[in-house]
């Protein structure tokens, strides 16, 4: 779920093609039933593992990072192991929480350093668990799971330097936690966890003991939790076993030629496990009599392991690795003990190949190990995988294979060109464009292609539907792909840029498909496109970026049809491109962390900046500069006039000293705002591109902006209304149209009264002309005649779809003159039976040859456009399907809002309801389980994988497809989490709501809807024998009838999964997930009003039914998180303490506490919005709480959570003081909704508005409830104001003050309104209230 103002529900469709997953790290939480592996390319894949079994299969892909995962680590031991860390290499410095149920990013940080490993432990004098961290910096950093905080340093006095494996452990006769470390200097370092540490960040513990071993390169150390005394140092050419009481060496072994150790595990006391890079895992019996140890004194010894080296280990078992395919980066293992079982422990090993091998290590006997070493010449068994699968496995198993977006392109063998780059474009009636690896671009429909694949309907039994067309220009695949006008409206919205391994750069027109020019100007493959700032000079702004493989940047003019810069100096791959357009610099980032400076206009090399000053740079570049109207958006021509003159550049002065002149005669008449951006707007539908890799085939993730949609929808409703019929449904008010009409009067009587005559009297004389022409029309001429219009017009409209070539053009010009012509011979005959209507044959023709006329006129603008000289350098033809049937609407909002809804409404829970949403509703059945998202904090996204039902063995996948869609529809769709079940439900929630709202609005064509109505109609005909004019009126109580159905069908979707779900799903032994209230809170206020209705509907439902137990603990969850106005505590935490100590040697050096002091107060304004939010989400969730259940939970208060029997009056708090009397609330929200007229429409206008302008119509109906609810607060309230404002007049004058200004003045209107409300509702209360005040306001005044 989005915490943004936006709810977004994002589909993926995956493809034929796997995902490439390249294992670089491996988690597997403590229960045994998720493992994790993060990738090279940045994703994280959560596998589901069976308990008993042990076979995995891919659930889940976790897209945020974008860089290689270096760490997983667990996040908190005693929540069920739902929380995950982890942390990516890369300039960034990434570090995250992940929420494993639900699929979300909880938190996420840019640290100063890289972490290399993360342990989660719990020491024994905390209370929480606690991340030990080591990386690229010195010593250990302690850091909260949650809010990824430094709690403490442990650093070293002596020897500083980077730590390359630390473990933790408690010993038995010890109270403290010890932290054993080593770092790149060999030197092993202990630390004494006591229970003073961890006060604030400040804090640094420094170790207790250190000392060198003998051994270089080591990469891991862990200390035996059977027999504290030994210790396991890994270095990459050997493994050792050290006595930890004074590090001396106890035994030893080197790997055979080429083997590199990577790390190791204690098995038992005398048994340890220990890998290479190879892939093998070597299982080794220790010599017992070189161990050292209380536990080392009960292991066996035999006679024949003495007289065989019982100075080194014996090898006991090798671990083979899967396969003979040579690796091109060494796997990673981890080692875990079985959860629940005894003796039983796995291994775990993920390769760069995406090959997850799980083995159960086998358990050598005392008599199994004699009967080993009796054998003459022994040879170590090898043991292959228990459970060996992939990503790649796992998608081939898959029957039938996962859908792509244009699988309808595929040939009879399931072969088609790879997808390499997509675009979408919603200006472009929401087209779909894909760039294919045989250099063609695709574009097509995205509604229609997925509603293809997903969604049961008539469209599948179509022919050569969608309609797509093919671009052909390139030469090998599609790299890249470019619609400028989506950017910034100053391109042309007809333009597409393409780029592509031939190393060109293409300029399309979308309307005629012709390529209008080619740009070959870079010796690479063209990797990106970029649209510069609407800021720069006027001649760059006719340009787009493009950058190669060759590490060069070139600015291409589309205006110009050439290259107006090529920046191709640089010496490594480019990272980032930049604009500095006040300074007419472009600026450029390498992958080297050099940045070059160039300047646009004169293509000179500025100057290559390298470290802190390249960062600076780069910096610079993201701030928001102002730009005066005066300058145009550009620097001054003067300086790019006497750059030209330095580098000796003619075409540079020539174009500053253009510009200037235009500059200096523009500037008088340069309006405000004229260069201003535009907001960048949201599109209900907007499809991304996905690759996990650079060389796989783009997958497509579909996001769906709910708020966006319903503003569509209502923005096209709202439009096809009269002022008239908005005044009637509430959506505006008079007064407003009003003073329009005031503005907009002529100022002349004369004239107006004038003009209002003419058009009465054309009024009049149209009405009766129409009127003598029906009561002619006795045989339907004209109504023939509108039937002639409306196939004219369908053919017209066809033909502009289908427009090929001269052929298809002719034979639809034939087609339409066959149709005039058959009409007129038809109108001929009648016309010779009937005389009278003689003169409407003229009118007939007349409207024929129009049509006839438009038909050519269309057709010849239709024509073949981009022919002959447009394609003589390119194979850029056009080509498209057979004919077509379209069964769809035409409008593409609702098209989106039909495939929202029927992707995620509970299909199968109540029949009834499926029924109506089918016929009546025109919603349609999901054809293959649905692959869900979640959109979380930072736009990190979480994607169900398509295998998430369970592996091939399973029943689910065994069963039927239609049968597992049915299941998924009804069960598995709401037991995935419960924030999926949360915006599912406010997704349903809302827009049927919308709908409901709209005038006649369902999902059904309109000419099936008249097809049914009339074949209705004929057959209630055929048994009555009814005349015409009683048909008619059957026919309008029929459609009266269809549309109270639709009606009633919305009312029922938003009342089954807001009020109905929970316990259909209960009935239907469905595990639900829940619905957060956290996220309902959240929305309580949300700005688009549909998904504020239906967040304060589906909260107010789930908190009914929790018991009273579960509500007081709800509110003692939440009551510590309110604001406290007395003490507000800062949630900036305490700097550093400078100078306390002499600094040491081995202490953090300036610049590493600068570092910590910049990284400290960067988060700060972080930690501080994320406090102001659970603030926020707890006034709100404790005060509809209070509202509703004041008096079940009063007697239960916790943490002196004050006003919850003032109900919603507890949410308005004044500085100062806790609690809020119900007269001063009244009072400020009467201040709040003075201009509500002036800023709201009305109550009812559905339409996000701005900030003050809903809170106005917000505190009006806050003073509303209020009223109704007490209306002696009200009425009392009034009063006083009254008085005081008559005590305040009869003293104006003396006391200098304005009293037309006073609230009570401004609020008149409102509080009338407020009066009439109350005479409506509460006449009889209103009336003894009354008494009383006046009772009371005239003794004072007496």
């Amino acid at each position: 779920m989005s915490l943004g103002p936006s709810l977004i529900v994002p589909v993926v469709l995956w493809g034929r093609h796997p995902p490439t997953h390249r294992i670089s790290c491996v988690y597997l939480t403590p229960d045994q039933r998720t493992l994790v592996t993060g990738c090279a390319d940045g994703q994280i894949v959560t596998w589901d593992v069976h308990p008993s079994t042990l076979e995995v299969n891919p659930y889940m892909m976790l897209v945020g990072h974008t860089a290689r995962i270096v760490c997983l680590s667990n996040g908190l031991l005693h929540t069920n192991h739902r929380y995950l860390v982890s942390a990516a290499l890369n300039g960034l410095r990434e570090m995250c929480v992940w929420d494993l149920h639900e699929g979300q990013c909880m938190e996420t940080v840019k640290m100063s350093f890289i972490h290399r490993q993360i342990e989660a432990y719990q020491p024994t004098h905390a209370p929480d668990v606690l991340l030990f961290c080591c990386g690229e910096y010195a010593d250990i950093a302690v850091v909260h799971p949650l809010t990824l905080e430094v709690v403490y340093w442990l650093s070293s006095k002596v020897n500083s330097n980077w730590v390359t494996s630390l473990h933790i452990f408690k010993p038995k006769a010890v109270a403290d936690d010890i932290v054993m470390a080593i770092n790149a200097d060999s030197v092993v370092k202990i630390w004494t966890l006591s229970r003073m540490e961890g006060k604030c960040s400040s804090d640094i513990v420094y170790e207790n003991e250190s000392k060198r071993i003998r051994s270089s390169g080591v990469n891991f150390l862990k200390c035996c939790s059977y027999n504290p005394r030994t210790v396991l140092v890994v270095s990459s050419s050997m493994w050792q076993i050290y006595d930890a009481s004074d590090f001396s060496v106890l035994c030893s072994s080197s790997g055979d030629e080429g083997e590199r150790w990577q790390r190791g595990e204690f098995l038992t006391a005398d048994r340890v496990i220990v890998w290479a890079d190879s892939g093998h895992a070597f299982i080794y019996r220790l010599p017992p009599k070189k161990l050292r140890g209380k536990a080392v004194s009960c292991i066996p010894t035999h006679e024949a392991f003495h007289s065989r080296e019982a100075d080194e280990p014996f090898l006991l078992c090798v671990l083979s690795s899967p396969g003979e395919q040579e690796l091109f980066s060494p796997p990673v293992s981890i080692h875990t003990e079985l959860h629940g079982e005894a003796n039983i422990q796995l291994l775990v090993r993920g390769d760069c190949l995406g090959q997850l091998a799980i083995w159960r290590v086998p358990r050598v006997t005392n008599n199994q190990l004699a009967q080993l070493l009796q054998q003459q010449l022994y040879r170590p068994p090898e043991m292959p995988p228990t459970v060996l699968w992939s990503i790649e496995r796992a998608w081939q198993s898959m029957k039938p294979p996962p859908v792509g977006v244009l699988d309808q392109l595929e040939s009879a063998d399931g072969s088609a060109p790879l997808l390499t780059s997509s675009i979408y474009l919603p200006l472009q009636e929401g087209r779909l464009v894909c760039g294919r690896e045989d250099g063609t671009i695709i574009i097509v429909s995205a509604t229609h292609t997925v509603m293809l694949h997903l969604l049961h309907g008539k469209h599948q039994s179509y022919d050569n539907w969608p309609i797509h067309q093919i671009l052909s220009g390139h030469r090998g695949r599609v790299t890249a792909l470019l619609f400028p006008h989506l950017s910034h409206s100053r391109y042309q919205i007809s333009q597409l840029v393409s780029g592509g391994e031939d190393f060109s750069v293409c300029l399309w027109d979308l309307f005629s498909g012709a390529l209008l020019h080619r740009f070959v100007v870079q010796a690479g493959i063209i990797s990106q496109l970029h649209v510069p700032p609407e800021t720069v000079s006027p001649r760059m702004q006719q340009c787009i970026c493009s950058v190669a493989d060759d590490y060069s940047v070139a600015l291409l003019s589309l205006k110009e049809r050439k290259c107006l810069m090529l920046a191709s100096r640089h010496l490594f791959p480019i990272a980032t491109v930049k604009w500095r357009p006040l300074d007419d610099f472009l600026v450029v980032s390498t992958e080297d962390g050099s940045v070059s400076v160039w300047q646009m206009e004169t293509g000179h090399l500025d100057r290559v900046v390298h470290g802190t000053t390249a960062q600076e740079v780069l910096s610079a570049c993201d701030e928001n500069m102002t730009v005066s109207i005066s300058e145009g958006g550009m620097a001054n021509p003067a300086v790019h006039f006497f750059r030209g003159l330095r580098h000796r550049n003619l075409s540079a002065i020539r174009h500053a000293a253009k510009r200037g002149l235009q500059q200096l005669q523009n500037n008088a008449d340069s309006l405000p705002g004229q260069h201003e951006s535009g907001k960048p707007r949201s599109y209900a539908l907007m499809v991304q591109g996905l690759r996990t890799n650079a060389a796989d085939p783009d997958r497509h993730v579909l996001f769906f902006d709910v708020e966006s949609l319903i503003v569509d929808l209502l923005t096209e409703a709202y439009s096809q209304m009269s002022t008239e019929a908005l005044e009637e449904h509430g959506l505006i008010q008079l007064t407003e149209y009003q003073r329009v009409l005031e503005l907009t009067r002529s100022e002349s009587p004369d004239a107006q009264q004038k003009i209002s005559e003419f058009f009465g009297r054309v009024k009049h004389k149209a009405g009766d002309v129409e009127k003598r022409l029906k009561e002619k029309d006795t045989r339907g001429y004209l109504s023939r005649m509108k039937e002639l219009k409306e196939q004219s017009e369908a053919i017209r409209d066809h033909l502009k779809e289908r427009a090929e070539g001269s052929e298809d053009l002719k034979r639809l010009r034939t087609r339409a003159q066959g149709v005039r012509c058959r009409l007129e011979e038809r109108i001929h005959r009648e016309m010779e039976e009937n005389p009278d209507a003689v003169g409407l044959l003229a009118r007939v023709k007349e409207g024929a040859e129009t049509m006839g006329g438009i038909i050519q006129a269309k057709a010849g603008g239709a024509g073949l456009k981009g022919t002959g000289e447009n394609r003589k350098d390119s194979d850029g033809d056009v080509e498209g399907r057979g004919k077509v049937q379209l069964g769809q609407t035409d409008n593409q909002t609702m098209e989106i809002c039909q495939m929202l809804l029927s992707l995620v409404h509970a299909w199968g829970v109540d029949a009834e309801i499926d029924r109506l949403c089918e016929t009546k509703l025109g919603m349609l059945r999901p054809k293959h389980p649905v692959c869900y998202g979640l959109i979380s904090k930072h736009g990190f996204v979480s994607l169900l994988l398509p295998t998430f039902l369970g592996g091939p063995g399973s029943a689910a996948m065994a069963a039927p497809l239609a049968e597992r869609t049915v299941t998924f529809t009804r069960r598995t769709h709401w037991e995935l989490s419960s924030a999926l079940t949360t915006t599912h439900l406010l997704s349903v929630i809302a827009l049927a709501d919308t709908l409901m709202s709209m005038n006649n609005t369902s999902f059904v064509p309109e000419p099936e809807r008249r097809k049914r109505l009339q074949k209705q109609l004929t057959r209630s005909h055929s048994q009555t024998n009814q005349t015409l004019g009683k048909s008619q009126d059957g026919l309008l109580e029929l459609q009266a009838n269809f549309w109270a159905q639709v009606r009633e069908g919305w009312s029922k979707i938003a009342t089954l999964h807001c009020v109905q779900f929970p316990e259909r799903m209960e009935s239907s032994g469905v595990a639900l997930k829940k619905p957060l209230v956290e996220i309902l809170a959240r929305r309580w206020q949300d700005r688009c009003i549909e998904i504020r209705q239906a967040a304060q509907a589906l909260l107010l439902a789930e908190l009914h039914r929790l018991s009273p137990r579960n509500l007081k603990a709800l509110v003692d969850w939440w009551a510590p998180l309110l604001p406290s106005y007395a003490d507000q505590p800062s949630v900036v935490p305490p700097q550093h303490a400078p100078d306390e100590h002499e600094p040491a040697d081995g202490e953090p050096d300036d610049y590493v506490e600068d570092q910590m002091e910049e990284e400290a107060a960067r988060r700060a304004a972080a930690n501080a919005a994320e406090a102001r939010r659970k603030q926020a989400t707890a006034i709100i969730l404790l005060g509809v709480i209070g509202a509703e259940f004041g008096q079940e939970v009063s007697g239960g208060r916790a943490h002196g959570v004050e006003g919850f029997g003032l109900g919603p009056l507890a949410l308005h708090t004044t500085s100062g003081s806790r609690t809020s009397t119900p007269s001063r609330c009244c009072w400020a929200m009467l201040e709040l909704c003075c201009e509500a007229d002036s800023m709201a429409p009305s109550m009812s206008y559905g339409l996000p508005l701005a900030a003050a302008a809903d809170t106005a119509r917000t505190a009006r109906h806050a003073v509303a409830l209020i009223a109704t609810a007490r209306p002696q607060v009200f009425v009392t309230t009034m009063a006083r104001e009254v008085a005081r404002y008559n005590s305040l007049q009869q003293n104006a004058q003396s006391l200098n003050v304005v009293v037309h200004h006073s609230v009570l003045m401004r609020a008149k209107p409102e509080i009338l309104r407020v009066v009439q409300l109350l005479i409506e509702k509460n006449h009889m209360e209103l009336v003894r209230f009354l008494i009383e005040v006046r009772a009371w306001s005239a003794g004072p005044r007496g």
